[in-house]
Formats: structure tokens, C-alpha cells, sequence
């Protein structure tokens, strides 16, 4: 048993408890936050070493063994996962100094990101499937918070279909997890495995399967995505920066354990379904970009088709497809965090969301401008960006498997997401606008000096994601050792059971 496997959602936990008693002092709050952070990134780092090098790593809690006791379970996708959301939330929490404003950071801004972060490790490590319910639920609870924090009409508009929506699908969630224990009496991750493949995926369990397609695509956003956009654009950027790189790949993973490790056995239903809803969720979400006049709603859609392209690999299913979907989610973290970082300037520089009020950004902010391209060009996958391995992988996957239809609905997704990313730039930076407002921020509170340093994070995330596309390499072969659980589950099952 290795107890660094519990670190990453017990660091941001302590240090959400720490915080709520800091309330008073907002730079106190940073200093305890970016400690907190710093440490959690440290033990991730330190477990995904473990994990390349010694295999998979459980912990037992309280030394209760599988299948009876709490597991955590940190195998190399869980452990790659887990690093890079901590990282890049690091990101999202050094942008939001200055740029939420102090009521948000007096009214517990910083417990809430602790919060979420504490749930959304967990749900990566977590080896047990009623502790993923109740992940989620502190990481829902969380955004909820966060998401309503600052009481504007457009917040609480948003916040109540998001809240509403995640009730139900939570409600969903704990019937399915009584069904499956119902069935196979047990709700251990390795343990339902085997129990699963020794009555077969047919009946009663196919049900099952399907009820967890439909609550982890709710969560996710794989085509049941309505709820997304006019959610993710209601908080301060900071926030949908964080919402938008990891609360849909919380989702994504959790279809991508069921999938491989509990519902195997019955492709030509999960699987085929998975690739409809994928194909849908790219067109419907490029349609959305396409119609979209506003930048937070055009990012927004195009979280919605990253989304479906990810799922196409996962509907395949076959070595290359998943390799790539390991390397997409890896990169699109910190691609999509950038993005919106970047259109949170955009606006505050603009003093307006609206296309045709915004123009002529490039005279006095260049840098900004150039970063936003950079971001665009990654996000559709133009090599030598980081985007371009992860899409490559995923068509040669798509190809090999012989989806030439899914395949192609891919790949014009990814020219929709080039046009709508590129044509945002030229109108933002080099048309002229319509009617432009007095620059200002999304906060009253914001300051020239916030701006810089909002632009100083969002240069360095930029560099890493330069970083991610040249050196590539790496992040190719970490993405085909944290495969080997994916297409192989005795390894996985093996390290859980036989503790």
C-alpha cells in the first residue's frame, strides 16, 4: 500500500479547511492557496513517478482489503490525469488574483477552488464506484458555489438549469450504483470486473451500462450538452477557465473506466452508441460555434466538440484511438484553459463579449493577440502544436477500425473549430469594431496592475502549451503506458485484488 495515493485529494481538502479561517485576510487566502496547490502538484508529480516506474498503486483504508474495504487506486492514466489538472489548475487559481474581485475572494473563493479540486482528484483515483458518486458530489457542490459566487441575474439564471441538471443526473448515478450492487453485490471497481464478466454483460446488466452512459455523458457533455454553454459562460473567467479543462474530462474519465473495466464485453451496444452520441455532439457543438456572436459562447461550443472528438476515441476503442484520447485530454487541459484565460483578457480589454463591438485589439495589445493564436492553432490541432499528436493518433485509430464515416465527422470538426478560433481572432484583433465600449473588466474591482499579472500566467500556461506540441514525444509515450490498464484490466484488477 502506498499512502502518497490519497495525498492529491487530502492536500486540497486540508487546505479548504485551513482557508475558512482565513476569510478576513485575502492575502493570506492566496499565500495558503498557492501552498496548498504547490504541494498537491508535488505529490501528483511524486505519484506518477510511482505509478512509471513501480506499476499500479492502491491504498487500502483503515487496511481494509478489496473488495470490502475504501480503495484508492492509482494506475498511470489516474496518475498522468491527476498531474495535469493540478497543474493547470495552479494556473487558473494564479489568474484569479485580482481578477474575481475581493467580495468573490472574501466570500470563500478560495475554500470552494480547494473544494473542487479535492473532488475532481478523487474521482481520478478513486477505485471504488460509490466514492466516485461521492467525488462528484463534492466537486458539483463545489462549481455550484463558485459558479453562483457573486449573485449576478445571469449567474443564478445559469446556476439553476446547472444545478437542476446535475440533481438529476446525480439521482441517476445513485439508482444505477444500487442497481449494480443489487446484481453483482459489490461496488468495487476490480472486484465488479470480474464479477461482470463472469455472469455476462447481457439483460439486467446492459440496462446498467446504459443508465451509466447516460449520467457520465450528462456530466461530461457528450451530446446531452445543453446545459453547457449558457453555464460555462455565466462565472468570472478564472472559473470557467477551471470549469472548462477539467469538469468535463471528470466525465470523460469516468466513461472511459466504465467502459474499458466494467462494460467491456458488449462493444457492438456501448460502443456504437458512444460513436452516435460523439458524432452528434461534433456537429451539434460546430453548428453552436458557427452561429455563436460571442466569444465566451463561441469557446464555450467549442469545449462541446472536443468533448465529442475525445468520445470517437473512446468509441473505437482500439490501441492507437485510446492513446490518443489520452494524449487529447492531457493537452486540451491546458489548451482550453488558456483559451479561456485569454478571452477573459479579451473582454476586459474589449469592455463587451459581442463580436461586433470588439475589434482593433491587435494596436494595443499584440502579445495578447498573438497568444490567442497560438491557443486557436493548438486547439485545432495544427501541427506542431500540442493538439496535433492527440488528433493524428485518434484518426489513425478511427481509420484502423474502419469508422470512416465517424472518422470524417472528426475531422471536419476540427476545421470548424480552426475557422470559428481564427475567425474570432481576426474580428477581436484586426477588424474594426462596430461600436466600441469603454474598456473595462468583468469586475469593478480590477485593476491595471491584475491585468498584467493575469497576462504574466497566461503568457507562462502559453509557453507550456508550446512546450507540450514540440516536445511531444514524452507526452506520446506517457500516453501509451497509461494505456496498458485500458487494454489490458488484469493489470489493473490484479494490483487491487491481489494486495
Amino acid at each position: 500500500m502506498n499512502n502518497i495515493v490519497v495525498l492529491p485529494l487530502l492536500i486540497p481538502l486540508c487546505t479548504a479547511v485551513l482557508l475558512l479561517f482565513f476569510r478576513s485576510s485575502i492575502k493570506l487566502q492566496r499565500m495558503v492557496s498557492v501552498i496548498g496547490q504547490s504541494s498537491s502538484a508535488a505529490a501528483c508529480a511524486v505519484l506518477l513517478w510511482q505509478t512509471g516506474t513501480g506499476g499500479v498503486q492502491t491504498l487500502a483504508m483503515g487496511g481494509w482489503k478489496a473488495p470490502y474495504g475504501i480503495m484508492f487506486t492509482a494506475d498511470f492514466i489516474a496518475a498522468l490525469l491527476v498531474t495535469a489538472s493540478t497543474i493547470v489548475a495552479g494556473f487558473c487559481l494564479l489568474y484569479s488574483f485580482g481578477s474575481v474581485g475581493a467580495e468573490r475572494e472574501t466570500f470563500y473563493f478560495y475554500p470552494f477552488f480547494q473544494f473542487l479540486m479535492a473532488g475532481v482528484n478523487g474521482s481520478f483515483l478513486t477505485g471504488d464506484l460509490f466514492n466516485l458518486f461521492v467525488c462528484f458530489e463534492v466537486m458539483l457542490i463545489s462549481s455550484y458555489s463558485l459558479l453562483l459566487l457573486g449573485g449576478t441575474r445571469e449567474q443564478l439564471r445559469a446556476g439553476l438549469g446547472y444545478m437542476l441538471i446535475n440533481i438529476m443526473s446525480s439521482t441517476l448515478f445513485v439508482a444505477a450504483v444500487a442497481y449494480l450492487y443489487g446484481v453483482t453485490g459489490t461496488l468495487n471497481m476490480a472486484h465488479l470486473s470480474e464479477r461482470i464478466a463472469a455472469a455476462g454483460q447481457d439483460g439486467i446488466l446492459s440496462v446498467i451500462a446504459m443508465l451509466f452512459l447516460i449520467v457520465f455523458s450528462l456530466k461530461a457533455g457528450l451530446f446531452l450538452f445543453f446545459w453547457l454553454p449558457g453555464s460555462y459562460a455565466a462565472p468570472p473567467p478564472a472559473v470557467t477557465a477551471l470549469f472548462a479543462a477539467l469538469l468535463t474530462k471528470v466525465g470523460l474519465y469516468a466513461l472511459i473506466r466504465t467502459f474499458t473495466l466494467l462494460f467491456p464485453g458488449d462493444p457492438e451496444l456501448t460502443h456504437s452508441w458512444i460513436g452516435w452520441m460523439a458524432g452528434a455532439t461534433m456537429l451539434l457543438g460546430a453548428a453552436g460555434a458557427l452561429s455563436s456572436k460571442d466569444v465566451m459562447r463561441i469557446l464555450n461550443f467549442n469545449i462541446v466538440i472536443s468533448v465529442g472528438f475525445a468520445a470517437f476515441g473512446l468509441a473505437v476503442a482500439n490501441e492507437a484511438s485510446l492513446q490518443g484520447l489520452v494524449f487529447y485530454m492531457v493537452q486540451d487541459m491546458a489548451a482550453k484553459a488558456l483559451l479561456f484565460l485569454l478571452g477573459g483578457l479579451m473582454i476586459r480589454e474589449a469592455g463587451t463579449q459581442r463580436l461586433d463591438r470588439m475589434g482593433g485589439l491587435y494596436a494595443s495589445r499584440p502579445g495578447l493577440a498573438w497568444m490567442f493564436l497560438i491557443a486557436a492553432l493548438s486547439a485545432a490541432g495544427i501541427p506542431p502544436l500540442s493538439g496535433f499528436a492527440g488528433k493524428l493518433l485518434l484518426v489513425q485509430g478511427g481509420l484502423q477500425s474502419g469508422a470512416y464515416v465517424l472518422t470524417a465527422v472528426a475531422l471536419a470538426s476540427s476545421l470548424i473549430v480552426l475557422y470559428t478560433l481564427v475567425r474570432l481572432f481576426m474580428k477581436v484583433f484586426w477588424g474594426t469594431a462596430s461600436e466600441r465600449p469603454t474598456a473595462c473588466s468583468l469586475n469593478e474591482s480590477s485593476s491595471p496592475g491584475s491585468s498584467r499579472w493575469a497576462g504574466i500566467t497566461a503568457g507562462v500556461l502559453c509557453f507550456l502549451v508550446v512546450l507540450l506540441g514540440v516536445g511531444s514525444e514524452w507526452l506520446a509515450q506517457a500516453s501509451s503506458a497509461a494505456v496498458l490498464t485500458l487494454l489490458d484490466p488484469t493489470v489493473y484488477i490484479d494490483a487491487v485484488l491481489k494486495e
